[in-house]
């Protein structure tokens, strides 16, 4: 049978060999399976819209691209937003998960059993089940003592535990990129929301504005109406302008509190909280006229998204080398020392002393293709990686096109109602005076009125349209994660860098062990 069973092996070694091949388990290090190496994707030479004025070619472009507003109260609710976000948090505490389950995958190398016993039996033997009692001095009934230590270790021949620490290296890192792709996001909503509610704050300072100058032409109007110098419709048409005016004023105070409510969730705190800090009106931030940006093949580096879906690759290559291990014998070394007797006072001497070492193997030959079939699942969930990773690309390469021409256009659309709001407003100046001296009736101060209060809130929205669509630029660039390298995690403490935030009491910040830190360090990639 032994023979058999030798005969067998020598015989199928060579045919599985020869499918997956022992000379690349030599040259990959004694570890079956590809060695990773990072997939060439490809990307276009440079933007539409890069011969543009407003586009600024810098391969360094600011991390922290908030600045460019000048904005402090900006800068502390991104830095607020940073400490406090419960996303954010969560994405850190499977970072912390991912480096756990890497301890696991590496304690594997070591014997992965290890077990210390004792034990103690009272052992009574059937005097019917064998003629056990010829033996002169033979007890039937007798104590058995024992204690000792064994342990079972598969010795890594072909990699298979190897492999999993590469998946689970990978694993962090992915989850690593998948902590700065929120961060990335988080940053890019607050800016985005922040820029919203200073939006509504102008608007609301025009239409009130626009109430105060309409309730003027009421007046006079009125007090026309009074002199018998006009009719009534004059009055009429002007307390119409009037109420309107004043019915956009509750309309953009219920979008400035609910802009404030999702201000207020991003910074992980109740808008109760946050809205005393924000209740004084402020001014919305300028956008420069320039948008610095680099060149699309520094997305590859710069989006955290797409160095995400690249160590996803990594991370299913190794799931190769290890499925191929399961093609071959498993080799290991069982083992045990102990100490055995019948008296607990004798258990402690030396001759109590027993024990085994068992080396062997185990091969699953007949496994009717499941191995095989489970290689093939494993390259082509390989093979999803890779389009999907090219798929990210070729999307963050969109969303950054669409932030441009969403800047660009947005800024001539601005211009245009620039010129149209101050006509606007010189138009209501001229006619006001022209109908306190009666050269004109009121329907022409009606429309015009009309005009300029829509001219002004349709040139405050498109000027918050251009530092939104800025926003968008920077965070389809990928920047912002570099925060995470710059400020450290405090916890609970901070409240020390951003003093004028406060921080929920009932929102505990995640503790990390003594040796673990949060925000992690820049993670090391397989170059190509």
């Amino acid at each position: 049978m032994l023979r058999f069973r030798i005969l067998l092996i020598v015989l199928v070694l060579p045919g599985v060999s020869g499918c997956f091949g022992l000379r690349e388990w030599r040259e990959n290090g004694f570890k079956l399976g590809p060695n990773y190496k990072r997939p060439v994707v490809p990307v276009a030479p440079d933007w539409i819209d890069s011969s543009d004025p407003s586009i600024v070619h810098d391969r360094c472009a600011q991390a922290a691209w908030w600045r460019v507003f000048n904005d402090p109260m900006l800068e502390q609710l991104i830095l607020t937003a940073y400490q406090q976000n419960l996303s954010l948090r969560t994405a850190g505490l499977r970072v912390l998960e991912a480096r756990t389950q890497r301890r696991i995958a590496a304690g594997n190398l070591f014997p992965q059993s290890q077990q210390f016993f004792g034990q103690y039996a009272r052992n009574q033997l059937s005097t019917e089940a064998a003629n056990v009692f010829a033996f002169p001095g033979f007890a039937r009934v007798f104590d058995d003592w024992q204690t000792g230590f064994d342990l079972s270790w598969e010795v890594d021949v072909w990699g298979r535990l190897r492999r999993s620490i590469e998946s689970a290296d990978a694993a962090i890192d992915a989850e690593v990129e998948t902590y700065d792709d929120i961060l990335v996001t988080l940053i890019g909503d607050v800016a985005a929301s922040y820029i919203e509610l200073r939006g509504f704050d102008e608007r609301l300072r025009l239409a009130e504005n626009n109430v105060e100058i309409q309730q003027g032409s009421l007046d006079i109007a009125q007090a026309r109406f009074d002199q018998g110098r006009t009719a009534s419709l004059d009055v009429e048409q002007a307390k119409t302008n009037l109420a309107e005016t004043r019915a956009l004023i509750p309309a953009l105070q219920e979008g400035r509190r609910v802009t404030l409510n999702r201000l207020a969730v991003l910074l992980g705190m109740t808008p109760y909280r946050l809205e005393p800090l924000l209740a004084a009106r402020g001014i919305l931030p300028d956008a420069p006229e320039q948008a610095v940006v680099g060149i699309p093949a520094d997305l590859l580096r710069r989006r955290p998204d797409v160095r995400n879906a690249e160590r996803i690759i990594a991370q299913q290559s190794a799931q190769i080398g290890i499925a191929e291990a399961d093609l071959y014998p498993q080799f290991g070394i069982n083992g045990e020392i102990k100490l055995n007797s019948q008296s607990f006072n004798d258990l402690f001497d030396t001759s109590s002393t027993a024990g085994f070492v068992a080396p062997g193997f185990r091969w699953n030959i007949l496994n009717y293709g499941r191995l095989v079939n489970n290689i093939r699942v494993q390259e082509l969930r390989f093979q999803q990686s890779i389009v999907n990773y090219e798929n990210v690309v070729l999307d963050a390469h969109r969303e950054v096109e669409d932030a441009m021409v969403q800047f660009l256009r947005s800024k001539e659309r601005t211009a245009e109602l620039r010129k149209s709001a101050e006509a606007a407003s010189k138009s209501v100046d001229l006619v006001r005076i022209q109908y306190t001296e009666g050269a004109t009736d009121f329907g022409r101060v009606f429309v015009l009125e009309a005009n300029l209060v829509r001219a002004q809130d349709n040139l405050i929205a498109a000027q918050a349209d251009i530092a939104i669509a800025l926003t968008r630029v920077y965070k389809a660039l990928g920047g912002g994660w570099q925060l995470r390298c710059d400020v450290p995690y405090r916890g609970r403490h901070a409240v020390e860098v951003v003093s004028t935030l406060p921080i929920e009491p009932s929102s505990p910040a995640p503790q990390p062990a003594d040796n673990e830190v949060i925000p992690l360090p820049v993670p090391a990639t397989t170059e190509q």
